[in-house]
């Protein structure tokens, strides 16, 4: 455990394995103060389960904390945030799946889903600040439904422009924007433009 006032990030990673490429496995990579939460072997669509997981990593960390969530990961902080009472600094949110749409072959049903626990996706304001990064053409959900998601939690919305999913499959890998994100939510000066090679046009 860590006691002192340096803010650690804790990943939220989707429904996913561990993926050595995916943007958060490198971006934990470059991180001091890092924390992720382990992939399930049981349970693996249990909602609750998802959630346990994850405040069972909270709750090891002493001091502030920052999540930076993606796909199913953003649902399982946004339901996390209405059972916890732990203070956060603020959650990068990216490409949320759109778990209330049928999503496409190979990944689980709408009624897989919903016996999960995942339904409905909720829609009250989240409690503390958070940034929402979405896709232009998202497989797992419209840019449209995913601003409307923004408005209700009270997230700052960006439009990364179309990076589909952002994750392996529609070629990322690392995404460096996050790093400028991150910083914004820490309250911290902006990168260098050395540091940062690809960021959006709307930060």
């Amino acid at each position: 455990m860590n006691d002192d006032t340096e803010p650690t990030v804790i990943i939220v990673p989707g429904l996913r394995d561990h993926v050595t490429d995916h943007w958060q496995t490198l971006l934990a990579d470059r991180l001091d103060r890092v924390r992720t939460v382990p992939p399930l072997d049981h349970d693996r669509l249990s909602l609750d389960a998802r959630i346990a997981a994850l405040d069972a990593v909270v709750s090891d960390v002493d001091g502030p904390i920052v999540l930076v969530a993606h796909s199913a990961g953003v649902l399982i902080t946004a339901h996390w945030a209405h059972t916890s009472t732990r203070p956060v600094l603020g959650a990068l949110l990216a490409t949320p799946a759109d778990v209330e749409k049928p999503l496409p072959e190979g990944y689980p049903t709408i009624d897989d889903l919903d016996r999960g626990g995942w339904l409905p996706i909720p829609r009250r304001r989240l409690p503390f600040p958070s940034i929402l990064a979405a896709s232009s053409n998202d497989p797992l959900a419209d840019r449209r439904r995913v601003a409307g998601l923004a408005e209700a939690w009270g997230s700052r919305f960006v439009d990364l422009g179309a990076v589909g999913h952002l994750n392996p499959a529609s070629g990322f890998g690392d995404w460096p924007a996050a790093d400028v994100l991150l910083r914004e939510l820490l309250g911290r000066p902006a990168a260098a433009p050395s540091e940062i090679t690809s960021v959006p046009s709307e930060l």
